[in-house]
């Protein structure tokens, strides 16, 4: 009994010490509240909420991130976006218009998208151009560009690297709907073409400005000047043109080569000299 007494009395004190600090090591790894949602403040905060009334004002944003903006009927939005070689860059604009009630008639809008010499590239695949009804609540164009290509000859309109502008607008209307509030969303994506569009050459650099022309105030208060914004680059760095998973298949077409040309040897040469025939024959 006494030894069934001592071992009760050390399981009850083993659990009395280590039940509360397993308790607060619990606690402390779980996020705080204030922590989470000091997170998604930022994450939503990161996210462009308005848009630039010029290719010079173009807000910049990345590669698959939601900008919004909120405009007036009849207003031109830009933005601006990164497209490195060898992508395929797929531009989504979505338009929430105004009550059917306060509206006149049916609406056209339209979604342009230029590269860095301000050269207008035409959609491949997608609706860039699409009339909404009167009751329509909201519209969604598309717009799938060529992939982009690190050289192309100077006459050509090939799509280069560097920042392509997205331009967002109505361009048929009844005229009492002009000023009318609207919300614009935007997103660009783009996928790998791979090797297959891979081209021998490469830019000198990107055709991208060195900053936007647009004044931003500074999260400083005592700043008294606004300084323009860099426009931002690809993850990872503009890519340097020569490299390719074209490389890979040459090397692996090189090997079977090879391996094909010693098994075709191997298979022809025979078996030698027969070992009847004495030396000499």
């Amino acid at each position: 009994m006494g030894i069934v007494r001592k071992l009760t009395v050390g399981l009850l004190t083993g659990a009395s010490l280590f039940g509360p600090v397993g308790i607060a090591a619990a606690d402390s790894s779980s996020p705080s509240p204030s922590a989470s949602a000091s997170a998604s403040t930022d994450a939503s905060a990161a996210a462009p909420t308005e848009a630039g009334t010029s290719f010079r004002t173009a807000t910049a944003i990345k590669l698959d991130q939601p900008a919004t903006a909120g405009a007036s009927t009849g207003d031109y939005l830009y933005w601006s976006v990164p497209v490195d070689a060898g992508q395929r860059a797929t531009v989504k604009a979505k338009v929430t218009l105004p009550e059917a009630a306060a509206r006149h008639g049916a609406a056209t809008w339209q979604l342009d998208v230029y590269d860095g010499l301000r050269r207008h590239q035409a959609c491949k695949y997608g609706t860039p151009v699409k009339a909404a009804a009167k009751d329509a609540r909201t519209v969604e164009l598309t717009c799938s560009l060529r992939t982009v290509r690190a050289w192309a000859e100077p006459w050509a309109n090939d799509p280069l690297p560097g920042s392509y502008y997205i331009r967002l607008t109505v361009v048929d209307l009844p005229q009492d709907d002009l000023g009318l509030p609207v919300r614009a969303e935007v997103s660009v994506g783009a996928t790998d073409a791979g090797g297959s569009q891979a081209v021998d050459g490469m830019l000198a650099a990107p055709l991208v400005p060195g900053a936007t022309a647009a004044p931003r105030p500074q999260p400083s208060a005592s700043s008294t000047a606004a300084q323009p914004v860099a426009l931002d680059e690809p993850d990872g760095g503009w890519s340097s043109g020569w490299w390719s998973d074209r490389w890979i298949w040459t090397a692996a077409g090189g090997l079977l080569a090879a391996l094909g040309g010693i098994a075709g040897y191997c298979l022809t040469r025979g078996s030698g000299r027969p070992s009847r025939v004495p030396p000499g024959y």
